[in-house]
């Protein structure tokens, strides 16, 4: 078998940074210098290339066109490398995983994205062992020759968990990322155990990128008490072309009046509203309990059990896809990249 070849893409984040010794504020390294931080990585027996971002980019600072950039960069070299390995702030990380799992439609490849908690050059880091487990997942293949995981994915702590099924659960600890509606697609331990009933399979359509966002939508948490003018203000913004709801429960909602007529005249005019569940698991069950009965009624969508940040990048990717509600509306109600469980008819 043939020496498989990584793309290691440096965006930014915590993993590469090092500490100024005067000041002790962290400041990006030279990629170039990775290599002496983590020599390990010439033991692999993997064609490995670096590619940087130019400006280092803040986990924060991650926006839109960064994803564009990015996925354009994996789909140019999408037929001279086996798999990509992201490096990435912990952050913003499963907004970006999901962004790239529908931006990569058809995605045969690995696309990892991993990153660390302390940066790499610290001697209790957990950097080195994301980095290497990353790749090595990136460039792991079947008997069949084929990558082992053909999706979007992220890798921390020893656990592989599908990119648009991913949040991050904590800002403390090493273990920062969980998925509470999907299994892991892989846990590494002596050796590295893949599910393969939860990876997706290689698809059989043709691989196409797929850069079209929009970005005029809004998210909306509710709390006991929000306010009218705030919730109209919300739905009266210019432009605004969808609302991603975080409810309660089920997908539950205050009954007020006010509220209701403020969902369905937004709808009437066009916005594109969609319902998930502010809890780390579980699913939206539209009509389960009166306090979501009148949702199916006005023609609010169902996220069932998205993250939120899968639905903030699906939302605008399906409206940078579709105009007409009935296809919208068709895109929400099936998978497109494995990010969702949508129930049996």
């Amino acid at each position: 078998m043939k020496t498989a070849r990584i793309l290691l893409i440096y965006t930014g984040g915590t993993i590469g940074m090092m500490e100024d010794p005067e000041t002790g504020q962290l400041r990006p390294f030279n990629f170039e210098h990775l290599s002496a931080q983590v020599p390990e990585l010439k033991k692999f027996p993997i064609e490995l290339v670096g590619h940087s971002f130019e400006k280092p980019i803040d986990s924060s600072d991650m926006r839109p066109e960064i994803w564009v950039k990015l996925a354009g960069l994996i789909a140019a070299q999408m037929d001279a490398y086996d798999g990509f390995v992201v490096l990435h702030g912990s952050d913003t990380m499963a907004f970006t995983a999901s962004a790239l799992s529908f931006m990569l439609e058809n995605l045969a490849k690995p696309v990892i994205l991993t990153g660390s908690q302390l940066p790499i050059g610290t001697i209790r880091t957990d950097g080195k062992e994301n980095l290497l487990t990353a790749i090595e997942i990136a460039a792991a293949k079947n008997e069949k020759g084929q990558p082992m995981v053909p999706e979007v994915a992220v890798y921390f702590e020893y656990r592989l968990l599908r990119g648009n099924r991913t949040s991050k659960v904590s800002a403390n600890h090493f273990n920062a990322f969980s998925s509470g509606n999907y299994p892991m697609l892989a846990e590494a331990g002596i050796k590295i155990d893949y599910d393969h009933s939860a990876i997706r399979p290689q698809p059989n359509a043709a691989f196409r990128l797929r850069t079209d966002l929009n970005t005029d939508i809004a998210l909306l948490k509710l709390f006991p008490g929000i306010g009218k003018s705030f919730v109209e203000a919300v739905f009266g913004t210019p432009g605004l072309k969808g609302v991603i709801l975080e409810t309660f429960g089920s997908g539950n909602a205050t009954t007020e009046l006010w509220f209701i007529e403020a969902l369905e005249q937004a709808i009437q005019r066009g916005v594109v509203v969609l319902n998930i569940t502010q809890c780390f698991s579980g699913s939206v069950v539209q009509g389960k309990y009166e306090t979501s009965s009148s949702f199916n009624r006005i023609g609010v969508l169902s996220g069932h059990d998205m993250t939120t940040e899968a639905a903030v990048t699906k939302m605008m990717a399906v409206l940078g896809r579709h105009h007409d509600f009935t296809e919208i509306r068709s895109a929400f109600e099936q998978s497109l990249s494995g990010e969702v469980t949508v129930p049996a008819e």
